[in-house]
């Protein structure tokens, strides 16, 4: 078994791997040696649960629970797990900064002064801790998802976002030279379960009072954090994406 790539060899296998498939990427980031987990919460990231069932190999799932999901959601996380008989590893805010959250500026601050601070505690500090335990994580982002800030994403990367002193983090990014087209020929080709919430229009899916449906030929993002400025709509996940 090899060991987690390190930062002067991450640049060439991105390079070497930049035109395999997904399937050939996923089974490269399974099979490096220590802990790494898949990144569940939308359409792309269970073509990956479903690409890793069939490669045979051990994997391990985690999904951020902000506390704010659409009940569609929460019965497609059950829907999943029993679907592929897998453990699914929730990742919970932590209760008081929730509680301050809510106490100091109400339920819906967001409206008002930007996503950022409440994604910062729903979202960003429970990936932290969880990233905090692993020696890689793997997502769903796509090239296309995001005009501004994923365009260039490679297919694999140092996190520079949450790895740190002592602490190199590595990404795969598995579907970034697919289209949502790809996906969604992937998940009716192999009747992969998805989100009830996609046939009633929801492309991009968050929490429910950040996200809605969007019209035909608008951009699936266009639906998310829809009152902030278009092109740099991204929550802390993909920190680093920003700085592209």
């Amino acid at each position: 078994m090899t060991t987690i790539p390190t930062i002067d060899l991450v640049d060439a296998l991105a390079a070497e791997y930049a035109d395999q498939s997904p399937s050939e990427i996923l089974q490269l980031a399974l099979s490096q040696h220590g802990e790494i987990a898949i990144s569940f919460s939308g359409a792309e990231d269970v073509v990956l649960i479903d690409m890793a069932s069939r490669l045979g190999l051990p994997f391990r799932v985690f999904s951020l629970d902000t506390a704010r999901l659409h009940s569609e959601t929460y019965q497609f996380i059950e829907k999943i797990r029993q679907h592929y008989k897998i453990d699914i590893e929730i990742c919970f805010p932590e209760a008081q900064a929730v509680e301050d959250l809510v106490k100091n500026k109400g339920l819906f601050s967001f409206f008002e002064d930007g996503h950022q601070e409440c994604c910062g505690i729903r979202k960003v500090k429970p990936l932290r801790k969880k990233l905090a335990t692993l020696d890689g994580w793997i997502t769903g982002q796509r090239k296309d998802q995001s005009p501004g800030t994923r365009q260039d994403i490679p297919v694999i990367e140092v996190d520079a976002g949450f790895s740190g002193p002592g602490k190199q983090l590595i990404k795969y990014n598995p579907l970034a030279n697919w289209t949502s087209s790809d996906v969604w020929n992937y998940i009716r080709m192999m009747e992969v379960p998805y989100n009830s919430l996609h046939d009633r229009g929801f492309i991009s899916i968050g929490c429910e009072p950040c996200t809605r449906a969007v019209l035909p030929n608008q951009h699936e993002r266009e639906g998310r954090w829809w009152w902030e400025e278009a092109t740099h709509k991204e929550c802390g996940l993909h920190a680093g994406n920003l700085t592209r």
